[in-house]
């Protein structure tokens, strides 16, 4: 295990999380009351999911695929794994602030990895599986990547992407590559070799978008971590829970919903990895494994209900969708079957969940719901600017610095400058307030 102990931080971070927990179906109180812990120093890997996973036996990843193989791996089991990948990933030169492009897929080496980097400090690049060269150089190139680490069925792309850079592979490695495999013959503790400030980069994310090259958006190791907070309220994790995000890799929702929200519950995430989707196999494996919160793009919930939903006997207490509004259709019949209400949240890269509905709320179709704790929201009139329309461009009130926003945009001062001119973070996207808020 790790030589870690619960730290200040640890304690700050607890109390904030157990706020919410307790007004999770009071927003206004959550609202009003919720701070966003600020510790100087933090690292969520070692202040945080160490100190829940210390003698902690209970699941806190379970993959299933497509041919019934499982993989389980309790609290306990993925601290000290990925303490033996830190420090093996250390002995092959990852140091801090590092970038590593991590490609990997619903696997338990993800986890571990993104474990691993956190505790020595280097920066993630997540990437998708389904990048080719092209996009690859240029992730390599401009993010500066120094580590690599990818199944093996992936080297090949890499033939083409030039760079001085650490080659590891997952599931067997090709020549000139080293085998991630070798890791757990690693030492069993990790001793950091520094200390983790708040504001230290943690990850890079490249967005989609419509421009020639995609955004790098920087966040640290408080602004995700810390910041979806926000995201494990409005999708009601509780403790002990099994929560099934349906994501692809390299996204950020993925980080969003199967790494920093239900860990901050100290909930389990599970996962069904599938070639072609099969609504009845993928109700079958939710009863398996009892799965308490689901979370799904709207895409999913509409092939979900083509299918007999009354097959699935252990329905989900929480249900949410993200990406884009939910149609009031699909919304209905999972309700009439399921007695949950499919709940929408808006949030981007650049930040955790801004607004949502989130448990106990009244909902208004087609409203994605009211500000997350720790978020102030404004409207930003369309001709002048100003706070306070009713219909406007939706933007996060920085005059508290909330900690669930990027730092910027990575390289890109003046991109980073107009996206937070005036005090405000603009998302660029229009929404309207009811007199309800």
């Amino acid at each position: 295990m790790t030589a870690t102990a619960g730290t200040g931080a640890t304690d700050e971070f607890r109390a904030a999380r157990d706020f919410l927990l307790t007004h999770r179906e009071d927003w206004a109180a959550a609202h009003e009351g919720f701070r966003w812990p600020r510790p100087a120093r933090f690292n969520w890997a070692l202040d945080w999911f160490d100190v829940i996973a210390r003698g902690n036996d209970r699941t806190a990843l379970h993959i299933v695929e497509e041919d019934g193989t499982t993989v389980r791996l309790s609290f306990a089991e993925l601290s000290e794994r990925s303490d033996r990948v830190a420090n093996w990933l250390r002995g092959r030169g990852v140091r801090a602030e590092d970038r590593v492009l991590v490609m990997l897929g619903n696997q338990a080496e993800l986890w571990e990895t993104m474990l691993a980097a956190m505790k020595l400090r280097a920066v993630v690049i997540p990437a998708t599986p389904l990048l080719g060269p092209a996009d690859l150089r240029d992730r390599v190139e401009r993010g500066r990547v120094r580590h690599v680490v990818v199944r093996a069925s992936d080297a090949e792309k890499f033939a083409e992407v030039p760079g001085r850079y650490t080659r590891v592979a997952v599931g067997g490695a090709a020549e000139g590559w080293q085998r991630y495999e070798d890791a757990y013959e690693a030492p069993a503790v990790f001793v950091p070799d520094g200390p983790t400030h708040s504001d230290d980069p943690l990850m890079l994310y490249f967005t989609s978008g419509t421009t020639a090259h995609p955004k790098l958006v920087e966040h640290t190791h408080t602004s995700y971590p810390v910041g979806h907070l926000a995201t494990m309220y409005w999708i009601g994790l509780k403790p002990g829970d099994v929560h099934l995000n349906i994501s692809s890799p390299g996204w950020a929702k993925h980080a969003w919903s199967n790494l920093f929200a239900p860990w901050n519950a100290e909930a389990t995430v599970f996962l069904f990895n599938y070639t072609r989707f099969d609504a009845a196999r993928l109700m079958a494996e939710m009863d398996k494994a009892r799965v308490t919160t689901f979370c799904a793009p709207p895409t999913v919930w509409r092939m979900l209900i083509q299918a007999d939903l009354s097959q699935l006997r252990t329905r989900p207490r929480e249900a949410v969708a993200a990406g884009e509004p939910l149609n009031p259709e699909v919304i209905e019949q999972v309700r009439r079957a399921w007695g949950v209400t499919i709940r929408d949240g808006f949030g981007q890269t650049e930040t955790a969940v801004q607004v949502s509905n989130s448990p106990g709320q009244p909902l208004k179709a087609g409203s994605m719901g009211r500000p997350s704790p720790g978020y102030r929201i404004e409207l930003l009139d369309p001709v002048s600017g100003a706070p306070g329309a009713d219909e406007g461009e939706i933007a996060i009130d920085m005059s508290d610095h909330p900690v669930g926003l990027m730092t910027g945009y990575h390289g890109d001062a003046d991109r980073t400058a107009e996206a937070m001119a005036g005090g405000y973070y603009r998302t660029g996207d229009i929404g309207a307030r009811d007199e309800d808020g």
